[in-house]
């Protein structure tokens, strides 16, 4: 954590924020109505979140990154 007042401290959130702006603001007039906003909003967040390669996870999605570090097993373990 940086001192009080440094930019350096919404890092993260100020990425974030820009990204989803460039990714589905940008080159839009405006949405019809708040119903079109919501599900435009939602249907990045989802793509985003599952979907999306993230530098983070060595270009890897979300899901692809999880399945990598921790694999499902297909049977049952036995109860200790």
């Amino acid at each position: 954590m940086s001192p009080i007042g440094s930019s350096a401290d919404n890092a993260a959130a100020e990425s974030f924020n820009a990204t989803f702006k460039r990714e589905t603001l940008q080159g839009r007039r405006a949405f019809t109505n708040e119903r079109e906003a919501r599900l435009t909003a939602f249907g990045w967040l989802h793509r985003y979140n599952t979907i999306r390669r993230h530098s983070r996870l060595g270009q890897r999605s979300p899901i692809a990154y999880e399945n990598s570090i921790r694999p499902t097993s297909t049977t049952l373990a036995p109860a200790a």
